[in-house]
């Protein structure tokens, strides 16, 4: 079933650091540079609140570095960013976790050698059992560890994970550690919760399953960040889109209206063509252009050789 899209998210033109009505996240600039290279450079960012926000890109944007600087995975040369109101510049990731601001990652980081439910615990905070001496008496801790695991299991319920919660993590398939990995950062109660690549992988059975989760999160009051490359599924779940090229915002909207904005479109294909970034069956598909141009054709047959590189990667991946 449809779910409706959040609206009213802006204040004025929908340019690159337009103010949002009610920011999460406010970021001000912010860089990052390895060596001679720009990684990221944020003049001005804002995150509406209880929506789900895509940032897309091409590889090497500066995706996943923003993500780590958001976080406190990494530190950036300059800038400052807030979260709620409050300043996270320096705050290492741990603090965030606790603040309400959780992330899952590209790579999952499921502990393989944990039990499924041994993974879900570890994402519950102050637990009296993690304290030295209250972990010597059990007395102190056994009832607050039972209702940890109790919730725990419905969310693994939730998430078609329960018959798994005595499983080791290795032995779950790359789409069932991201189930996993999204279970237990709800294990924190977060505000806000960022996705890296959540599709990445991902066996197209679990797609579907994975789609509708992001949603939940949005449904259950929570606000959604998540970097994605696949193209139907932005369309599909996103209320507002953030692209970057190159470290920098080039471009930001609703979906519809970001997919045919001439400078989202010179990030993906090098160069501008009267293009539209259409999508058919989560491939990118290039539409109304004039076939007999050849520059029309070059940027479509570039389009498909991309996108046909990635999808041909996540199947290597699910058979590995």
């Amino acid at each position: 079933m449809a779910r409706a899209k959040t609206t009213g998210l802006h204040v004025g033109e929908a340019v690159p650091g337009v103010a949002k009505v009610d920011p999460i996240i406010v970021a001000d600039g912010v860089r990052r540079t390895f060596g001679g290279v720009t990684a990221v450079d944020v003049e001005h960012v804002e995150i509406p609140r209880g929506a789900i926000t895509a940032l897309i890109g091409p590889n090497g944007a500066g995706k996943t570095t923003l993500f780590n600087l958001l976080t406190g995975f990494d530190q950036p040369d300059q800038g400052t960013w807030s979260f709620e109101g409050k300043s996270l510049s320096g705050v290492p990731a741990y603090k965030v976790a606790r603040r309400g601001l959780v992330r899952t990652f590209q790579l999952t980081k499921a502990l393989g050698l944990l039990t499924v439910m041994e993974n879900m615990k570890l994402g519950a905070q102050n637990q009296r059992g993690e304290k030295f001496w209250a972990g010597m008496i059990p007395a102190l801790w056994r009832s607050q560890d039972a209702e940890i695991e109790d919730r725990a299991m419905v969310l693994l319920q939730k998430f078609k994970l329960d018959a798994k919660a005595d499983d080791f993590a290795a032995s779950l398939s790359g789409g069932q550690r991201k189930l996993l990995e999204m279970a237990r950062s709800l294990m924190t109660d977060p505000t806000l919760v960022m996705l890296d690549e959540p599709m990445a992988g991902v066996n197209p059975a679990l797609t579907q399953s994975l789609l509708d989760k992001i949603l939940d999160l949005k449904d259950e009051g929570m606000t959604v960040l998540f970097v994605e490359h696949d193209m139907h599924m932005v369309r599909h779940i996103a209320d507002w889109v953030i692209v970057m090229a190159e470290g920098r915002i080039v471009a930001e909207g609703d979906p519809a209206t970001v997919m045919k904005d001439p400078a989202v479109i010179d990030a993906y294909l090098g160069a501008h063509q009267d293009l539209d970034l259409g999508v058919v069956t989560g491939r990118i598909d290039v539409i109304e252009a004039d076939p007999t141009t050849d520059a029309a054709a070059s940027a479509a047959a570039s389009a498909t050789v991309l996108v046909d590189e990635g999808v041909a990667e996540e199947e290597q991946e699910d058979r590995t």
